[in-house]
């Protein structure tokens, strides 16, 4: 007698893949033209066809070590070209998502930081921690005087919430990494590529957006994605600046343009930054709403994390604008908004659709390493 295999479906993935954006899932007829009209889908390994099958019947063990699934850059070629209005770049999106909460520990913060029904408390808990931090050190309340951040919000305080922050949400992404790495090495069998090779391959590509050339109708994405990355780049060089004046060199903050010695680099890499992101969210919100109609405005998922950027970018400007106009009573409020939202951005970091960059990255590099692309 043939063996029989028995396929028994994961209906609560099926049902969080469609309420994660992947609601349009099973107008799919498996017609095979998202996979046809993909320009970055490697020929040995297509997708997105057998992802949307896999998705339809519940399988959610194939997804476990699956680099195909963050090898597609949403360009939405396949969706617009779908003659059945199934949007496979959406399900994708949303199957990612899963692939965040599988990874992510502990689980609870991956599903608290994705249901938009906890949203006011992933924002409160950072505003009470400061407000309790800062009365503890017996500054919270408003400064007299010249308008200078640290009097309310010291910087020993800031470090010491800040980097606990920004230390948790790395090491828990590097070691969902890890596990993903593992479950591809599992899922696909032993590579033999140049590891090294491999890296710098996917560094290059990383740094350029490569793979974002090769979509065809929404070219646009390509520009947005590029400034907000190097925009990110510029304020990060900004901060590690401003750790150098302050911690080594002893020269306080605020800083000006006025020369090296009062950190005009500080200034200068945190104006780029902040004027490359501005038009970067705004490119981007832009583009979601100019391809809705072909494609989708997008889920609750991905704008998490353009509301958080969005507010980063944009309090970090007022702060700074207010400040100079030396309007105090909005100076302080909207920094420590910004405070709230730029200490959000790095504690759930690993928990958002941020953590593609963990997860996009190794799988680019997998995919090279293994000879998949």
């Amino acid at each position: 007698m043939a063996n029989v295999s028995v396929i028994k479906p994961d209906l609560d993935f099926i049902n969080s893949v469609i309420n994660s954006g992947g609601e349009s899932l099973k107008k799919c007829y498996q017609c095979a033209t998202c996979t046809v009209v993909c320009n970055v889908t490697p020929d040995n390994n297509p997708f997105p066809r057998k992802e949307m099958v896999w998705a339809q019947w519940g399988l959610k063990e194939k997804f476990i070590g699956n680099p195909d699934v963050w090898l597609c850059h949403q360009c939405n070629d396949c969706t617009v070209y779908c003659p059945r209005g199934a949007k496979p770049g959406e399900v994708l999106g949303a199957i990612r998502k899963q692939s965040i909460l599988q990874y992510s520990a502990p689980s609870f913060m991956g599903k608290l930081v994705n249901n938009k029904k906890f949203m006011p408390l992933l924002f409160l808990f950072p505003a009470v921690l400061f407000a309790i931090a800062l009365s503890a050190a017996g500054t919270f309340s408003m400064p007299e005087g010249d308008i200078v951040f640290s009097k309310l919000f010291p910087i020993y305080i800031i470090q010491a919430l800040f980097i606990p922050a920004l230390a948790f949400g790395s090491i828990v992404g590097m070691l969902g990494v890890m596990k993903f790495w593992k479950d591809m090495k599992q899922a696909g069998g032993a590579a033999s590529g140049d590891l090294k090779g491999s890296v710098i391959e996917t560094i290059t590509d990383v740094i350029s957006h490569k793979k974002f050339k090769d979509c065809g109708v929404n070219k646009s994405r390509y520009s947005a994605h590029l400034l907000v990355f190097y925009s990110f780049i510029a304020l990060g060089i900004a901060t590690g600046l401003g750790v150098l004046y302050i911690d080594i060199l002893h020269i306080e903050s605020p800083f000006s343009f006025s020369g090296i010695s009062h950190g005009a680099p500080v200034k200068i890499f945190g104006l780029i930054g902040a004027i490359g992101l501005f038009i970067g969210v705004l490119l981007m919100i832009i583009n979601r709403f100019k391809n809705a109609a072909k494609v989708s405005l997008g889920s609750y998922f991905d704008w998490l994390l353009i509301t958080i950027i969005g507010v980063v970018m944009a309090s970090g400007i007022l702060s700074w604008l207010t400040r100079l106009a030396g309007i105090a009573n909005l100076a302080y409020p909207i920094y420590f908004i910004h405070l709230i939202f730029v200490f959000s951005l790095f504690l759930y970091l690993p928990y958002s659709k941020l953590a593609h960059l963990f997860y996009r990255t190794t799988a680019i590099c997998y995919a090279k390493y293994s000879k998949r692309q």
